[in-house]
């Protein structure tokens, strides 16, 4: 299944390319590989194609180009800089407490993990971009199902049918990329497949992103498949779901507001569809999440695959990267012996998490602290820190990915745990529910994790509970965006080791909650505005 996905998705991309080029605007310069494709009209003779060019929306998460993990379809960003999964982790959370990475000649890396970052950083440019053609792919394909479209092209009634689920896809991956941009940057170029072709988009800021987003998800929920019960790796009511929970936990950041009774209402949406815990923590970050008990735990994954479309996406980057210097364990996890050499390393705070006994055997501990120290007073030292063993290119039934570089584990963009915690918090800050609801939802979690330690009513606060997100979501990026809404992210009221390029951490100005635009964007559009600080 997961085969086909990728396949397919390979084709939508190329597909999207001609699309794209002909009949929308050269904007991002996304440039054509195949010089044997088909005009856009030509290509929608077959049916088949509609598709196809979704498919190619959804494989702008995973894939950089058409040719090979090192080509990039946005002309003038690198593969490595610009795959969407990829730069999410970096600004999401190797800016922050869980991460560290040693070979800081790789772009954009040393200025993001020490909290340095500017407008000309390749990887904010990266993320900036990415996300764009995210929103560019979607609308083309709004643009090329239209009902004059498919009258003029004498599309069937059941493929016709079937649009209409595909046209809430697109609408949705639009929605997720503006949020993202909401939450990275504050601000977004506003496009729909209304806008005017080759004119200069407006600018909206969070008031108007966060109305966009919140009015688009619930006018497409009736169109979508519902929850947990479209083809695996495409977007349904519990992703739409998703998003609203998020958005509303985080309102007071985004529009200074508190809507933590609708963040409880769709927790509880998603919590009584039939999405259930794995079975075990370890399989949603195995080479057949996609096919063992994780299926119902991961709401949304981004696919990945090592033969059909291989890239630099975060689970290659995590799993190479954590193999360590001095272990060489690459061969535990299904890839080449020595890996990335060490290039992945977790910061002394993130490593006290799991300290004093009580998770000693908890299965989110995967730390490996033998014969290293805990303290990274040089980045450059791979030999120091400790290494962690959480993604894994190895299969829940014993055996491992196709390629022993380019893995197939999906990376789990959401997942249910994370919407446990969501219940928890969002009860905590006056959202409603019950305490015993949060309490239990929370030993869900520790007790699938075989951790015995449950919590009691009194152990369930705001501090523990941003704790134990870290605990049980590290290096899945979300910690910038958790540490931000306890106000621990920016100031001085928490330091983490290396944060503003402070060997033990020291303060860093309030507007670094906000990424800069990058100078290349600002550059392509008078209408954009520099964020403050920058």
């Amino acid at each position: 299944m997961k085969r086909k996905l990728k396949q397919l998705q390979k084709v939508g991309v190329l597909l999207f390319v001609v699309v794209f080029m002909v009949s929308c605007t050269d904007d991002l310069n996304i440039i054509p590989n195949d010089e044997d494709t088909l005009l856009a009209d030509e290509a929608f003779a077959n049916e088949a194609a509609y598709k196809q060019l979704l498919a190619g929306v959804y494989a702008n998460l995973a894939l950089t180009g058409t040719d090979g993990a090192g080509s990039s379809n946005i002309q003038g960003l690198d593969a490595g800089t610009s795959q969407f999964g990829r730069v999410l982790l970096y600004l999401q959370t190797l800016s922050a407490d869980q991460m560290i990475w040693s070979y800081e000649n790789d772009p954009g890396t040393r200025e993001i993990q020490r909290n340095i970052w500017t407008a000309q950083n390749p990887l904010i440019l990266g993320m900036f971009s990415r996300s764009h053609a995210t929103i560019a792919f979607a609308n083309n394909f709004l643009n090329e199902t239209t009902d004059e479209k498919l009258d003029s092209r004498n599309v069937s009634a059941g493929v016709r049918a079937q649009i209409v689920n595909y046209r809430a896809e697109a609408r949705l991956l639009r929605a997720m990329s503006y949020y993202y941009m909401m939450d990275l940057f504050g601000k977004a170029n506003f496009v729909t497949e209304t806008s005017g072709i080759n004119v200069v988009p407006p600018v909206i800021e969070r008031p108007e992103l966060f109305t966009f987003i919140e009015e688009e998800l619930l006018a497409i929920e009736n169109d979508l498949i519902d929850a947990n019960q479209n083809e695996y790796g495409r977007v349904d009511k519990g992703v739409a779901w998703m998003i609203l929970a998020k958005m509303y936990l985080n309102s007071e950041v985004y529009i200074g507001a508190p809507n933590y009774d609708k963040c409880l209402e769709y927790c509880n949406k998603i919590l009584t569809s039939s999405y259930t815990l794995a079975t075990d923590y370890k399989h949603n970050f195995m080479a057949d999440n996609n096919t063992n008990s994780a299926t119902n735990e991961i709401i949304f994954p981004i696919v990945s695959d090592g033969a059909t479309t291989q890239n630099f996406g975060p689970t290659t980057v995590m799993i190479n990267g954590s193999v360590g210097s001095l272990e060489v364990n690459g061969q535990e996890v299904g890839v080449t012996q020595g890996g990335w050499g060490g290039a992945l390393r977790v910061r002394k705070q993130f490593a006290d998490l799991f300290g004093g006994g009580l998770f000693s055997n908890d299965d989110r501990n995967t730390l490996i602290t033998a014969n290293r120290p805990i303290d990274i007073t040089d980045i450059s030292d791979r030999d120091t820190g400790y290494i962690i063993q959480k993604y894994s290119n190895a299969t829940s039934t014993g055996g491992f990915g196709i390629d022993l570089t380019f893995v197939d584990t999906d990376f789990p963009l959401f997942r249910l745990a994370d919407v446990h915690l969501m219940y928890a918090e969002a009860h905590l800050r006056g959202g409603g529910g019950t305490l015993a609801t949060a309490v239990d939802l929370v030993n869900d979690l520790r007790t699938r994790a075989n951790n015995p330690n449950l919590i009691s009513a009194g152990d369930l606060t705001l501090d523990f509970i941003l704790d134990e997100r870290s605990r049980e979501l590290h290096w899945e990026a979300h910690r910038r965006q958790d540490l931000i809404r306890f106000n621990r992210y920016t100031g001085g009221n928490y330091n983490w080791a290396w944060k503003g390029n402070g060997s033990n951490g020291i303060s860093i100005p309030a507007h670094f909650d906000l990424y800069p635009i990058p100078n290349l964007s600002l550059s392509s559009n008078p209408n954009l505005t520099q964020n403050p600080g920058y």
